[in-house]
Protein backbone atom coordinates (compact mmCIF):
# COMPACT_ATOMS: atom_id res chain seq x y z
CA UNK A 1 0.00 0.00 0.00
CA UNK A 2 1.54 3.51 -1.08
CA UNK A 3 0.76 6.66 1.03
CA UNK A 4 -1.58 9.24 -0.07
CA UNK A 5 0.07 12.70 -1.62
CA UNK A 6 1.03 15.82 0.05
CA UNK A 7 1.81 14.14 3.61
CA UNK A 8 4.52 15.39 5.68
CA UNK A 9 6.20 13.39 8.42
CA UNK A 10 8.18 15.68 11.44
CA UNK A 11 8.91 12.66 13.46
CA UNK A 12 8.67 9.00 14.05
CA UNK A 13 5.49 8.90 15.98
CA UNK A 14 3.69 10.78 12.53
CA UNK A 15 5.59 7.29 10.15
CA UNK A 16 3.97 5.11 13.47
CA UNK A 17 0.81 6.85 12.82
CA UNK A 18 0.03 6.35 9.30
CA UNK A 19 0.21 2.92 9.32
CA UNK A 20 -2.62 1.56 10.75
CA UNK A 21 -4.09 4.02 8.24
CA UNK A 22 -2.20 2.14 5.57
CA UNK A 23 -2.88 -0.79 7.08
CA UNK A 24 -6.61 -0.18 8.06
CA UNK A 25 -6.24 -2.04 11.39
CA UNK A 26 -3.79 -1.56 14.38
CA UNK A 27 -1.57 -4.86 13.57
CA UNK A 28 -0.74 -7.03 16.62
CA UNK A 29 2.55 -9.47 16.70
CA UNK A 30 3.55 -8.31 13.28
CA UNK A 31 6.30 -7.30 11.10
CA UNK A 32 5.77 -4.48 8.94
CA UNK A 33 8.40 -2.69 6.66
CA UNK A 34 8.41 -0.01 4.57
CA UNK A 35 9.87 1.05 1.62
CA UNK A 36 11.14 4.81 1.11
CA UNK A 37 12.06 6.92 -1.70
CA UNK A 38 14.28 9.41 -0.92
CA UNK A 39 12.34 11.30 1.73
CA UNK A 40 8.74 9.35 0.59
CA UNK A 41 7.11 6.91 2.15
CA UNK A 42 6.69 3.73 -0.09
CA UNK A 43 5.09 0.38 -0.31
CA UNK A 44 3.81 -1.01 3.57
CA UNK A 45 3.70 -4.76 4.34
CA UNK A 46 3.12 -6.76 7.18
CA UNK A 47 4.20 -10.13 8.00
CA UNK A 48 3.34 -12.05 10.96
CA UNK A 49 6.25 -11.87 13.05
CA UNK A 50 8.12 -15.72 13.51
CA UNK A 51 8.32 -18.46 15.75
CA UNK A 52 11.39 -19.38 17.36
CA UNK A 53 12.66 -21.70 14.90
CA UNK A 54 12.76 -19.03 12.70
CA UNK A 55 14.27 -16.53 14.79
CA UNK A 56 17.04 -19.06 15.45
CA UNK A 57 18.23 -18.75 12.04
CA UNK A 58 16.46 -15.63 10.09
CA UNK A 59 18.21 -15.55 7.33
CA UNK A 60 15.31 -16.95 4.99
CA UNK A 61 12.31 -15.07 6.84
CA UNK A 62 14.90 -11.88 6.00
CA UNK A 63 15.39 -12.81 2.27
CA UNK A 64 11.37 -13.17 2.41
CA UNK A 65 10.84 -9.95 3.31
CA UNK A 66 13.41 -8.26 1.12
CA UNK A 67 11.95 -9.79 -2.05
CA UNK A 68 8.54 -8.50 -0.86
CA UNK A 69 10.10 -4.86 -1.04
CA UNK A 70 11.64 -5.22 -4.11
CA UNK A 71 7.77 -4.77 -5.86
CA UNK A 72 8.94 -1.50 -5.41
CA UNK A 73 11.08 -0.72 -7.79
CA UNK A 74 11.70 2.87 -6.37
CA UNK A 75 12.79 2.09 -3.18
CA UNK A 76 16.17 2.93 -1.91
CA UNK A 77 15.79 2.69 2.33
CA UNK A 78 13.55 0.80 4.28
CA UNK A 79 11.84 0.96 8.07
CA UNK A 80 10.86 -1.68 10.04
CA UNK A 81 8.53 -1.64 13.39
CA UNK A 82 8.06 -4.52 15.32
CA UNK A 83 4.54 -4.64 16.89
CA UNK A 84 4.55 -6.58 19.74
CA UNK A 85 4.14 -6.66 23.73
CA UNK A 86 6.75 -9.20 23.95
CA UNK A 87 10.42 -9.15 23.58
CA UNK A 88 11.66 -6.25 24.32
CA UNK A 89 9.90 -3.96 27.12
CA UNK A 90 11.85 -6.01 29.70
CA UNK A 91 15.25 -5.49 31.08
CA UNK A 92 17.81 -3.01 30.03
CA UNK A 93 18.28 -0.65 26.92
CA UNK A 94 20.29 -2.01 24.39
CA UNK A 95 20.33 -6.01 25.94
CA UNK A 96 20.15 -8.66 23.34
CA UNK A 97 16.30 -9.37 23.44
CA UNK A 98 13.77 -11.67 21.80
CA UNK A 99 14.11 -9.58 17.72
CA UNK A 100 17.75 -8.25 18.22
CA UNK A 101 19.16 -11.24 15.42
CA UNK A 102 15.90 -10.95 13.16
CA UNK A 103 16.60 -7.17 13.16
CA UNK A 104 20.19 -7.63 12.41
CA UNK A 105 19.52 -9.96 9.70
CA UNK A 106 17.16 -7.40 8.29
CA UNK A 107 19.62 -4.76 8.17
CA UNK A 108 22.17 -7.28 6.20
CA UNK A 109 19.41 -8.10 3.65
CA UNK A 110 17.78 -5.05 2.88
CA UNK A 111 21.51 -3.24 2.96
CA UNK A 112 23.01 -5.58 0.29
CA UNK A 113 19.70 -5.13 -1.28
CA UNK A 114 20.01 -1.29 -1.44
CA UNK A 115 17.76 -0.58 0.29
CA UNK A 116 19.49 -0.19 3.90
CA UNK A 117 17.39 0.54 7.01
CA UNK A 118 17.21 3.83 8.10
CA UNK A 119 14.84 2.97 11.68
CA UNK A 120 13.50 0.52 13.30
CA UNK A 121 11.05 0.81 16.29
CA UNK A 122 9.15 -1.42 18.71
CA UNK A 123 5.36 -0.29 19.29
CA UNK A 124 3.29 -2.62 22.38
CA UNK A 125 -0.34 -1.61 23.20
CA UNK A 126 0.94 0.64 25.42
CA UNK A 127 4.17 1.87 24.95
CA UNK A 128 6.88 2.09 21.80
CA UNK A 129 10.48 3.17 21.42
CA UNK A 130 13.25 3.22 18.94
CA UNK A 131 14.83 -0.52 18.53
CA UNK A 132 18.03 1.07 18.64
CA UNK A 133 18.27 3.92 21.23
CA UNK A 134 19.91 3.67 24.95
CA UNK A 135 19.77 6.97 25.77
CA UNK A 136 17.38 7.37 28.67
CA UNK A 137 16.21 10.68 28.50
CA UNK A 138 14.50 9.99 24.84
CA UNK A 139 13.69 6.48 25.28
CA UNK A 140 12.73 5.54 28.65
CA UNK A 141 12.01 1.99 29.88
CA UNK A 142 9.78 0.68 28.78
CA UNK A 143 9.26 3.13 26.89
CA UNK A 144 7.03 6.38 25.03
CA UNK A 145 3.67 6.73 25.49
CA UNK A 146 1.99 5.57 22.16
CA UNK A 147 -0.56 8.25 22.91
CA UNK A 148 2.02 10.02 21.21
CA UNK A 149 1.00 8.47 17.99
CA UNK A 150 -2.53 8.53 18.06
CA UNK A 151 -2.26 11.99 19.16
CA UNK A 152 0.73 12.65 15.97
CA UNK A 153 -0.02 15.31 13.25
CA UNK A 154 -0.16 12.99 10.95
CA UNK A 155 -2.62 10.97 12.17
CA UNK A 156 -4.90 13.58 12.83
CA UNK A 157 -4.36 14.43 9.15
CA UNK A 158 -5.59 11.44 7.85
CA UNK A 159 -8.68 11.35 10.12
CA UNK A 160 -9.26 14.78 8.59
CA UNK A 161 -9.04 13.41 4.75
CA UNK A 162 -11.69 10.32 6.15
CA UNK A 163 -9.25 7.46 6.56
CA UNK A 164 -10.26 5.16 9.35
CA UNK A 165 -8.77 2.49 11.40
CA UNK A 166 -10.79 -0.57 11.90
CA UNK A 167 -10.84 -3.95 13.54
CA UNK A 168 -7.90 -6.38 12.28
CA UNK A 169 -9.49 -8.76 9.75
CA UNK A 170 -9.48 -11.51 11.57
CA UNK A 171 -11.98 -10.33 14.01
CA UNK A 172 -14.26 -9.20 11.41
CA UNK A 173 -17.73 -10.88 10.66
CA UNK A 174 -19.64 -11.71 7.61
CA UNK A 175 -22.18 -9.00 6.86
CA UNK A 176 -25.34 -9.25 9.11
CA UNK A 177 -28.23 -10.34 7.45
CA UNK A 178 -30.03 -7.00 6.87
CA UNK A 179 -33.27 -8.27 5.55
CA UNK A 180 -36.22 -9.99 7.65
CA UNK A 181 -36.55 -14.20 7.19
CA UNK A 182 -39.45 -14.05 5.25
CA UNK A 183 -37.71 -11.65 2.47
CA UNK A 184 -34.18 -13.79 2.96
CA UNK A 185 -36.19 -17.06 1.82
CA UNK A 186 -38.08 -15.13 -1.00
CA UNK A 187 -34.20 -14.58 -2.05
CA UNK A 188 -33.34 -18.19 -2.14
CA UNK A 189 -36.10 -19.00 -3.69
CA UNK A 190 -35.59 -15.99 -6.59
CA UNK A 191 -31.99 -17.03 -6.78
CA UNK A 192 -33.19 -20.48 -7.80
CA UNK A 193 -35.83 -19.42 -9.89
CA UNK A 194 -33.40 -17.28 -11.61
CA UNK A 195 -30.84 -19.66 -12.13
CA UNK A 196 -32.50 -22.05 -14.67
CA UNK A 197 -33.40 -19.02 -17.42
CA UNK A 198 -29.70 -17.52 -16.96
CA UNK A 199 -28.11 -21.29 -17.13
CA UNK A 200 -30.27 -21.19 -20.53
CA UNK A 201 -28.58 -18.00 -21.68
CA UNK A 202 -24.66 -18.72 -20.64
CA UNK A 203 -23.47 -18.26 -23.79
CA UNK A 204 -26.11 -15.97 -25.55
CA UNK A 205 -24.15 -12.23 -26.18
CA UNK A 206 -28.20 -10.45 -25.51
CA UNK A 207 -28.13 -12.21 -22.06
CA UNK A 208 -24.75 -10.81 -21.49
CA UNK A 209 -24.97 -7.37 -22.04
CA UNK A 210 -28.54 -7.40 -20.58
CA UNK A 211 -26.54 -8.42 -17.69
CA UNK A 212 -23.81 -5.61 -17.31
CA UNK A 213 -26.84 -2.90 -17.99
CA UNK A 214 -28.22 -4.66 -14.65
CA UNK A 215 -24.73 -4.15 -12.81
CA UNK A 216 -23.41 -0.84 -14.33
CA UNK A 217 -25.50 1.45 -11.93
CA UNK A 218 -24.29 -0.30 -8.89
CA UNK A 219 -20.83 0.42 -9.98
CA UNK A 220 -21.95 4.38 -9.55
CA UNK A 221 -24.17 3.87 -6.28
CA UNK A 222 -22.64 1.47 -4.81
CA UNK A 223 -26.11 0.63 -2.86
CA UNK A 224 -27.76 -2.80 -3.65
CA UNK A 225 -31.90 -2.71 -4.48
CA UNK A 226 -33.64 -3.70 -1.56
CA UNK A 227 -35.86 -5.60 -3.46
CA UNK A 228 -34.79 -9.86 -2.81
CA UNK A 229 -36.10 -10.79 -6.00
CA UNK A 230 -33.54 -8.52 -7.62
CA UNK A 231 -30.72 -9.41 -5.40
CA UNK A 232 -31.54 -12.85 -6.34
CA UNK A 233 -30.84 -11.89 -9.99
CA UNK A 234 -27.60 -10.45 -9.55
CA UNK A 235 -26.53 -13.26 -7.06
CA UNK A 236 -27.65 -15.58 -9.45
CA UNK A 237 -25.73 -14.19 -11.98
CA UNK A 238 -22.26 -14.44 -10.01
CA UNK A 239 -22.73 -18.38 -9.79
CA UNK A 240 -21.36 -18.55 -13.31
CA UNK A 241 -17.74 -17.84 -13.65
CA UNK A 242 -17.29 -15.84 -16.80
CA UNK A 243 -20.26 -13.48 -15.78
CA UNK A 244 -18.91 -12.89 -12.32
CA UNK A 245 -15.26 -12.42 -13.80
CA UNK A 246 -17.18 -9.36 -16.43
CA UNK A 247 -18.99 -8.00 -13.37
CA UNK A 248 -15.00 -7.32 -11.66
CA UNK A 249 -13.56 -6.41 -15.03
CA UNK A 250 -15.88 -4.01 -16.04
CA UNK A 251 -15.76 -2.50 -12.74
CA UNK A 252 -11.82 -1.85 -12.84
CA UNK A 253 -11.96 -1.52 -16.62
CA UNK A 254 -14.90 -0.41 -18.11
CA UNK A 255 -17.41 -3.02 -20.04
CA UNK A 256 -15.46 -2.86 -23.36
CA UNK A 257 -13.32 -4.71 -21.78
CA UNK A 258 -15.22 -6.73 -20.12
CA UNK A 259 -17.25 -7.17 -23.71
CA UNK A 260 -13.68 -7.74 -25.93
CA UNK A 261 -12.50 -10.25 -23.03
CA UNK A 262 -15.79 -12.40 -23.19
CA UNK A 263 -15.22 -12.37 -26.85
CA UNK A 264 -11.61 -13.21 -26.57
CA UNK A 265 -12.62 -16.67 -24.65
CA UNK A 266 -15.34 -17.51 -26.74
CA UNK A 267 -18.22 -17.42 -24.11
CA UNK A 268 -20.65 -16.70 -26.85
CA UNK A 269 -22.46 -19.06 -28.85
CA UNK A 270 -23.90 -17.57 -32.16
CA UNK A 271 -26.73 -20.70 -31.56
CA UNK A 272 -27.99 -18.88 -29.03
CA UNK A 273 -31.55 -17.61 -29.90
CA UNK A 274 -33.46 -16.76 -26.61
CA UNK A 275 -34.49 -13.75 -25.45
CA UNK A 276 -32.57 -12.00 -22.41
CA UNK A 277 -33.79 -12.20 -19.29
CA UNK A 278 -33.66 -9.65 -16.63
CA UNK A 279 -36.04 -8.22 -12.99
CA UNK A 280 -38.18 -5.69 -13.97
CA UNK A 281 -37.34 -2.27 -12.03
CA UNK A 282 -40.02 -2.28 -10.26
CA UNK A 283 -43.71 -4.44 -9.14
CA UNK A 284 -42.40 -7.14 -9.29
CA UNK A 285 -44.22 -9.86 -6.75
CA UNK A 286 -43.68 -12.93 -8.27
CA UNK A 287 -40.83 -14.68 -6.73
CA UNK A 288 -40.42 -16.90 -10.19
CA UNK A 289 -41.33 -14.07 -12.21
CA UNK A 290 -39.37 -13.01 -15.02
CA UNK A 291 -39.11 -10.18 -18.01
CA UNK A 292 -38.72 -11.21 -21.45
CA UNK A 293 -37.49 -8.29 -23.23
CA UNK A 294 -38.21 -9.63 -26.27
CA UNK A 295 -40.86 -10.06 -28.65
CA UNK A 296 -40.49 -13.88 -28.78
CA UNK A 297 -39.50 -13.72 -32.21
CA UNK A 298 -35.64 -15.08 -32.43
CA UNK A 299 -32.52 -13.26 -31.43
CA UNK A 300 -29.97 -13.98 -34.63
CA UNK A 301 -26.55 -13.03 -33.57
CA UNK A 302 -23.89 -13.11 -36.28
CA UNK A 303 -21.83 -16.10 -37.28
CA UNK A 304 -18.86 -15.05 -35.73
CA UNK A 305 -17.95 -12.76 -33.17
CA UNK A 306 -15.20 -9.90 -33.71
CA UNK A 307 -11.98 -10.16 -32.14
CA UNK A 308 -10.64 -8.24 -29.69
CA UNK A 309 -8.92 -4.89 -30.06
CA UNK A 310 -5.79 -5.02 -29.14
CA UNK A 311 -5.69 -2.14 -27.21
CA UNK A 312 -8.44 -2.99 -24.90
CA UNK A 313 -6.64 -5.01 -21.78
CA UNK A 314 -7.67 -8.59 -21.67
CA UNK A 315 -9.17 -10.31 -18.33
CA UNK A 316 -5.53 -11.43 -17.06
CA UNK A 317 -4.37 -8.57 -17.42
CA UNK A 318 -7.01 -6.81 -15.37
CA UNK A 319 -7.35 -9.28 -12.77
CA UNK A 320 -3.88 -8.81 -12.12
CA UNK A 321 -3.65 -5.20 -11.78
CA UNK A 322 -1.88 -4.92 -14.82
CA UNK A 323 -4.09 -2.76 -17.34
CA UNK A 324 -5.48 -0.25 -17.13
CA UNK A 325 -2.75 2.05 -15.82
CA UNK A 326 -5.43 3.38 -13.32
CA UNK A 327 -8.37 1.40 -12.27
CA UNK A 328 -11.90 2.84 -11.51
CA UNK A 329 -11.39 2.76 -7.93
CA UNK A 330 -15.06 4.53 -7.41
CA UNK A 331 -16.42 1.78 -9.16
CA UNK A 332 -14.46 -0.92 -7.65
CA UNK A 333 -15.33 0.64 -4.26
CA UNK A 334 -19.05 0.73 -4.89
CA UNK A 335 -18.88 -2.72 -5.60
CA UNK A 336 -17.25 -4.00 -3.13
CA UNK A 337 -20.10 -2.49 -1.23
CA UNK A 338 -22.62 -4.33 -3.39
CA UNK A 339 -20.56 -7.23 -2.66
CA UNK A 340 -20.76 -7.07 0.96
CA UNK A 341 -24.36 -6.99 0.89
CA UNK A 342 -24.96 -9.71 -1.63
CA UNK A 343 -22.95 -12.10 0.40
CA UNK A 344 -25.56 -12.13 3.07
CA UNK A 345 -27.58 -14.68 1.50
CA UNK A 346 -24.90 -17.42 2.03
CA UNK A 347 -24.14 -20.36 -0.19
CA UNK A 348 -22.52 -20.59 -3.39
CA UNK A 349 -23.60 -16.82 -4.66
CA UNK A 350 -21.96 -15.39 -1.48
CA UNK A 351 -18.53 -17.56 -2.14
CA UNK A 352 -18.67 -15.84 -5.62
CA UNK A 353 -19.38 -11.98 -3.64
CA UNK A 354 -16.76 -12.56 -1.24
CA UNK A 355 -14.08 -13.28 -3.71
CA UNK A 356 -14.68 -10.41 -5.37
CA UNK A 357 -14.47 -8.75 -2.46
CA UNK A 358 -11.10 -10.33 -1.97
CA UNK A 359 -9.88 -9.29 -5.37
CA UNK A 360 -11.06 -5.70 -4.86
CA UNK A 361 -8.86 -5.71 -1.00
CA UNK A 362 -6.00 -7.68 -3.10
CA UNK A 363 -6.38 -4.73 -5.43
CA UNK A 364 -5.88 -2.06 -2.77
CA UNK A 365 -2.56 -3.74 -1.47
CA UNK A 366 -4.51 -4.63 1.64
CA UNK A 367 -3.61 -8.86 1.97
CA UNK A 368 -5.00 -9.31 4.78
CA UNK A 369 -8.16 -8.33 4.36
CA UNK A 370 -7.60 -9.97 1.26
CA UNK A 371 -7.26 -13.25 3.30
CA UNK A 372 -10.05 -13.01 5.47
CA UNK A 373 -12.46 -12.19 2.47
CA UNK A 374 -11.18 -15.36 0.60
CA UNK A 375 -10.95 -17.36 4.12
CA UNK A 376 -15.06 -16.65 4.55
CA UNK A 377 -15.71 -17.75 0.20
CA UNK A 378 -13.98 -21.09 1.06
CA UNK A 379 -15.79 -21.58 4.16
CA UNK A 380 -19.01 -21.05 2.45
CA UNK A 381 -17.82 -22.86 -1.11
CA UNK A 382 -14.94 -25.26 -0.05
CA UNK A 383 -12.85 -25.32 -3.08
CA UNK A 384 -14.12 -22.49 -4.70
CA UNK A 385 -11.78 -22.29 -7.70
CA UNK A 386 -11.09 -18.17 -7.56
CA UNK A 387 -10.93 -17.93 -3.87
CA UNK A 388 -8.14 -20.47 -4.00
CA UNK A 389 -6.30 -18.75 -6.66
CA UNK A 390 -6.16 -15.59 -5.09
CA UNK A 391 -5.38 -16.64 -1.98
CA UNK A 392 -2.06 -18.35 -3.31
CA UNK A 393 -1.22 -15.37 -4.73
CA UNK A 394 -1.53 -13.47 -1.69
CA UNK A 395 0.08 -16.03 0.72
CA UNK A 396 2.91 -16.11 -2.34
CA UNK A 397 3.29 -12.45 -1.02
CA UNK A 398 2.49 -11.61 -4.64
CA UNK A 399 1.50 -7.61 -5.23
CA UNK A 400 -1.31 -6.79 -7.56
CA UNK A 401 0.35 -4.43 -10.34
CA UNK A 402 -1.76 -1.29 -8.95
CA UNK A 403 -0.93 -1.58 -5.84
CA UNK A 404 2.98 -1.72 -6.38
CA UNK A 405 2.81 1.15 -8.38
CA UNK A 406 2.07 4.73 -6.45
CA UNK A 407 0.57 6.27 -9.45
CA UNK A 408 -1.88 3.78 -9.24
CA UNK A 409 -2.86 2.91 -5.78
CA UNK A 410 -5.69 3.25 -4.35
CA UNK A 411 -4.62 4.71 -1.37
CA UNK A 412 -4.00 7.59 -3.41
CA UNK A 413 -7.21 8.08 -4.56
Amino acid sequence: MTPPEHLTVHCPEDILGFIPHSLGYWPADSLVAMTLQGKRLGATLRLDLPGPGVLADPKKFAGTVRDYLRADRHADASLLVFFTNEGWMDGCLGEVQTYTGLLASLQAVLGSAGMPVRDAWYVGDSYWRDAHCTDQSCCPLPGRPTSDILDSRLNAEMVFRGSSVGPAPEEQRPAPVAMPPEDMTRLRAAEAAWMVPLDLRRGSREQFDALLDSWEPLFRSGQCPADPLVQGFLRASLRVPSWRDAVLVTAAAGRTAACAGADQFGIFDPASRLAPVRPRAAGMHDVAGLEDTGSGTAIVLPDTVPCPDSAVPGYGEVLLGLEPPVPDWGSMNNLDRVLEQLAAGGGQSAAAALSGRGWISWCRGRGSYAAAHLGQALDEEPGYRLAELLLELVRRGSLCGWAARKEAAWQKF
